[in-house]
């Protein structure tokens, strides 16, 4: 029994081992296969990360040595240029230096700056990259006598006969993520931009690659204490991968993204091409829907300086504002910006990178920013409604928004001003006046070069900086009287002379619908048998219908395409006292023909667009072609002169010099609903409309509204004379007014008119008659008869 008890015990303890075996090699093989599993998905998780880093290097690489950004085409106003002679007075001159942001004090030591004295002015100016050359900054000395430029000297006091401002940024055309940015490289950083930055976003910028681990860790403990992502402890590196290629989201995924993305683009480029690119990345602060970003465009934004001209306290606040552009933005928390910038000055000064008396002196300086309202970048959004029009007949909407180009326009910044403060000042006097029925008066107001047809300011209404509905080229109104020259136009080309009698009396018009068209003068009073001239200088409604009528509809049609109207009119009997709808700038464009002598010049804002590297894609040169005879166009010219000087635009001469010669036209539309002006002088066209846009009725005619705005714009701008040629058709005829037969110079009622050669009257009226080589003195003034 005890055998087999010990060899049932030994069994069972060799069972135990065998078992007890068993388990290890179980256990040994549950550790090999965890193993082998881990090993392939470590293996599988560095291909993917391997693979995805391959990716995230593409991509770095990729957008970083591609396009960076979409850059907006910058639109410029005309450079101003400066020779002796020129009518140009300081206040004129100072205008365009406060658009280009010069900085007006005692000395004027560098670019960007100008020194006032009571007959002359010293500028230094930035110079600039034109498309046919750069124009170098230097100093100048200019003379004045009164309103005239009488000397212009450089630096060694050297006499020019010739030089140009840089012409007035005055907007862009920008992509859709609305971002807009001045690029500048990195040598065209000012002076401690560079040092403020990294000492007060990344000291360690230049040890580091691409990421910071003290700054990491520090970033987790702060994390942590929170129990919230809070901070991230980037480095500029990693600022620039945030803004350049992710988001600004704060969220671990997106920061564990960020840190091989950093390093990534710190292995393939230098720390100068990092920075230049952060430079001009960074976001700095918000102006509507457009994103400002980049240090370039910053500069202008808050100072309305290039960037090249900021000092030491400028420098430090925008290096300030990196942490937070919204909630350390000068304008809305100047208290919390100031203690930000002071903390950047005392950083620079501590590390030695700027002395303890350049710190002093920064500490009291104000921010020193500007008004948003202030700059002129963008300041012009109905002229630039118009640039934009134009360019996209021939450019992409995403060439304009994002290949950089440059776009040089007519606009003069000077004449521009002066238009805004006629509107405004008018409108003002005029709801002063009138009360509250004139609250909401807007207005629309086209000028122009009536040689060239360079577009010269547009204002779209009452809100000179406002954004939305352009009255000078989209506000369609019935233009009343202004549509007169063409309807006579039309009658002299067909026999008629400015001597021709027509008859001012009631007129019933069948229409085709089986109404009756009845129109009246605005007086109410018919003046029976009248001159052609007098009807036109009087804006007499009755005989203006009758002498339509008589000639047909469709001839004032005609008459209108070839004036410039490019849309297509309906031929109806109200057509010829302005029932035809038109928009300010297009009846720019029938006048400018007329005051162009029959020249018909298309209206243009652009002069030249060039690629971002200054290469001219496109010039937009001066077109011309005749349409209308220079003959009748210059008896027209004569009628709108009459308009100024006895008919119902006199009353400008109240304001104007007598010698200066007006041609022009007042409207006024069916219940006063219109009020408007058309007129030129020697180099200057302007029309104006005034109304409401609900179209209720106006206390005011053609005259008493619109001529006043026009008549004040004239005053500022001082223009030249017009003086018409007279072609070889023309002879001067004395005529008896009454009767329009010929007279003689001395007899009663007797007036000189110029007449297109088989047109003179052919009977005399028995006082003498005379025909006339040479004007008197009294019509030379008017006409130029070399």
């Amino acid at each position: 029994m005890a055998k087999k008890r010990g060899a049932s015990s030994s069994r069972s303890k060799k069972s135990r081992r065998s078992q007890s075996r068993k388990g290890q090699v179980k256990k040994a093989s549950w550790f090999r296969r965890l193993f082998k599993l881990c090993l392939k998905l470590s293996l599988l998780l560095l291909i993917v990360g391997g693979v995805g880093l391959v990716y995230l290097d593409a991509q770095v690489r990729t957008k970083f040595e591609g396009k960076r950004w979409a850059l907006p085409a910058k639109v410029y106003a005309r450079p101003l240029e400066l020779y002796p002679g020129q009518q140009l007075s300081r206040d004129d001159l100072k205008i365009e230096l406060k658009g280009l942001g010069y900085q007006f004090r005692q000395k004027a030591s560098q670019s960007g700056t100008a020194e006032w004295a009571s007959r002359r002015v010293r500028v230094y100016t930035r110079g600039f990259e034109f498309p046919d050359g750069l124009e170098s900054s230097q100093q100048l000395l200019i003379d004045f006598n009164g309103a005239q430029v009488s000397r212009i000297r450089d630096a060694r006091g050297k006499d020019l006969p010739l030089v140009r401002l840089e012409p007035i940024l005055i907007g862009g055309i920008y992509p859709k993520d609305n971002e807009d940015r001045d690029l500048i490289q990195l040598q065209q950083a000012p002076d401690y931009l560079i040092d403020a930055l990294i000492a007060i976003e990344d000291r360690n910028y230049y040890e580091h690659f691409g990421i910071s681990l003290k700054g990491i860790a520090r970033a987790m403990v702060v994390n942590v204490k929170a129990g919230r992502f809070v901070q991230g402890g980037s480095t500029l590196t990693q600022q620039l991968i945030k803004n350049f290629y992710l988001t600004s989201e704060r969220s671990l995924s997106r920061k564990l993204l960020e840190i091989p993305m950093a390093i990534l683009l710190d292995r393939h480029y230098s720390k100068d091409e990092i920075l230049e690119a952060y430079l001009n990345e960074v976001y700095l602060g918000q102006e509507g829907l457009r994103a400002i970003h980049g240090f370039g465009l910053a500069s202008q934004y808050f100072f309305a300086q290039p960037i090249q001209e900021l000092k030491l306290h400028q420098v430090a606040l925008l290096a300030a504002m990196v942490k937070g552009p919204s909630y350390y933005d000068p304008r809305r928390n100047p208290e919390r910006a100031t203690k930000r910038r002071n903390l950047v000055l005392r950083v620079l000064q501590e590390q030695g990178t700027i002395t303890p008396e350049q710190y002093q002196v920064a500490l009291k300086q104000p921010l020193g920013v500007v008004k948003q309202q202030s700059l002129h970048k963008g300041a012009y959004p109905a002229y630039l409604d118009l640039v934009k029009r134009q360019l996209r007949e021939e450019y992409p909407e995403e060439a304009l928004n994002s290949e950089g180009l440059r776009v040089f326009t007519g606009l003069d910044p000077i004449a521009q001003v002066r238009a805004e403060r006629s509107m405004v000042a008018t409108l003002n006097k005029l709801h002063k006046g009138y009360g509250k029925s004139l609250a909401e008066l807007q207005g629309g107001m086209v000028v122009s070069n009536p040689h060239s047809g360079e577009v010269l300011a547009i204002v779209g209404g009452r809100k000179t900086r406002y954004q939305g509905f352009n009255r000078a080229l989209d506000a369609q109104r019935p233009i009343g009287s202004l549509i007169k020259p063409a309807v006579f136009l039309a009658a002299l080309e067909e026999g008629y002379s400015l001597a021709s009698i027509l008859e001012d009396e009631p007129v019933t018009i069948d229409l085709p619908n089986g109404d009756q068209w009845q129109p009246q003068n605005y007086d109410r009073i018919s003046h029976g048998l009248v001159p052609l001239h007098r009807a036109l200088a009087k804006s007499y409604n009755q005989s203006t219908a009758r002498l339509g009528m008589t000639i047909g509809t469709d001839k004032v049609v005609d008459m209108l395409g070839r004036l410039g109207l490019e849309r297509p009119v309906k031929s109806y009997p109200s057509m010829l006292l302005g029932a035809t709808a038109m928009s300010p700038v297009e009846v720019a464009q029938l006048y400018q023909t007329i005051a162009g002598n029959g020249f018909q010049v298309p209206l243009r804002a652009i002069r030249l667009v060039t690629d971002s590297q200054n290469e001219e894609l496109s010039r937009y040169p001066f077109s011309i072609k005749q349409t209308v005879a220079p003959g009748p166009v210059h008896l027209i010219q004569y009628g709108l002169q009459e308009v100024a000087r006895e008919g119902t635009a006199r009353s400008l001469y109240s304001s104007l010099p007598a010698d200066l010669n007006v041609a022009g036209k007042t409207g006024t539309t069916n219940d006063q609903r219109d009020s408007w002006f058309a007129g030129f002088t020697g180099d200057r066209l302007a029309v104006v409309w005034l109304g409401l846009d609900n179209n209720e009725p106006l206390p005011l005619t053609g005259s008493s509204g619109a001529l006043r705005v026009w008549t004040e714009f004239m005053r500022l701008e001082k223009p030249q004379s017009f003086m018409a040629e007279r072609p070889d058709s023309i002879q001067y005829h004395w005529v008896d007014d009454a009767t329009g037969l010929l007279a003689g110079e001395s007899c009663e009622g007797a007036r000189q008119l110029p007449f297109i050669d088989g047109t003179e009257p052919k009977e005399s009226s028995g006082c003498g008659d005379a025909v006339v080589k040479n004007p008197l003195d009294w019509f030379r003034q008017w006409f130029r008869t070399e």
